[in-house]
């Protein structure tokens, strides 16, 4: 028998304040037409004043573990995937772990940027295969208004907050491409591209920053690398893109998520696209859109994903996993 990393629960959170792109045009040189035109997103959420990255994160967590029908305590591991953490330390996932009242285990952050929940699925799967937990929270959540430059109108009417989650639990399967879970990981990352996109400050230059990004170049580099990821975990898998049942990508921008399914050969009927309500929420994205997409009635049990994503480092990778 052959141990899998399965889906047991799925949730996510979003903030109360919805931004429509038209908040924008008294502000920026823009409009929802260029927005829209441009993105695919015609609204998104910001975090209040007052709420953090692991208030979102928390909320997030109870949804999915009410949904996988289990309590903090049945928990061995949380792994939360940020790049807007509430405090340089401790991790915002430690921070979760005491709001739900988890005793036991073990919590850490990854940072992967956008690519952090592809990042952090895979993380957890290397510790239930290897025995180190049997059943692992794993969030992404954003707080990404906090740092954009809102002067600059290529970047800030893109992005915003939100936070996902899903519980992954051991289970026995048989070994082969029909078995629930997580069937396989595809994980890259290349740093000579780091002026693509990155924050022009950090704790060692003692700043916050802001989201600096060389948006053509990005989009170069995302739809070939997200397609070949993606090609190359199904093979992992030993299956093709005409096994797929859907796509559930980084949710950054329409034209990425267009250009990747056309060079995977296949249809955006097949595709669950989140981007137009939420905007670019960075590792929230991909557990976002599979709770949305759950949701909605798309993804059933036994329908094989591919989920895909890239960002800062730049950093890019994808899972596939039967739900």
């Amino acid at each position: 028998m052959t141990l899998r990393a399965v889906v047991k629960g799925v949730g996510h959170h979003l903030p109360q304040r919805v931004v429509p792109n038209s908040e924008f045009e008294s502000k920026l040189d823009t409009s929802d037409e260029w927005i829209r035109s441009r993105s695919g997103i015609e609204r998104r959420h910001f975090a209040a004043e007052d709420e953090t990255t692991s208030d979102l994160a928390t909320k997030a967590a109870e949804a999915a573990l009410a949904d996988a029908g289990l309590q903090a305590d049945d928990i061995d591991a949380i792994i939360l995937a940020t790049s807007t953490a509430d405090l340089t330390f401790p991790s915002a996932a430690t921070m979760v772990q005491a709001r739900l009242g988890m005793t036991r285990g073990f919590a850490f952050d990854v940072q992967a940027v956008c690519a952090g929940f592809v990042y952090a699925l895979a993380n957890a799967n290397a510790l239930i295969l290897s025995g180190q937990a049997k059943r692992v929270l794993v969030i992404g959540a954003e707080t990404f208004s906090r740092i954009l430059d809102w002067n600059d109108r290529s970047t800030a009417v893109l992005f915003g907050d939100g936070a996902g989650a899903l519980v992954l639990a051991a289970e026995e399967g048989t070994g082969n491409a029909n078995d629930r879970g997580i069937l396989s990981t595809d994980l890259h990352s290349d740093g000579r591209h780091r002026e693509l996109l990155y924050v022009d400050g950090g704790v060692s230059t003692q700043s916050t920053g802001f989201l600096r990004m060389q948006g053509n170049q990005v989009f170069r580099h995302a739809v070939e690398k997200l397609a070949a990821t993606a090609e190359a975990a199904l093979d992992k898998a030993g299956l093709t893109s005409a096994d797929v049942d859907w796509i559930v990508p980084h949710q950054a921008n329409i034209r990425i998520i267009q250009g990747t399914a056309k060079k995977m050969g296949l249809p955006m009927e097949r595709v669950v696209v989140t981007v137009q309500d939420h905007g670019n929420t960075s590792a929230a994205s991909i557990p976002l859109a599979l709770s949305v997409g759950k949701a909605r009635g798309q993804i059933k049990p036994g329908d094989l994903l591919v989920t895909e994503a890239i960002g800062g480092g730049l950093a890019w990778g994808a899972v596939v996993l039967r739900w």
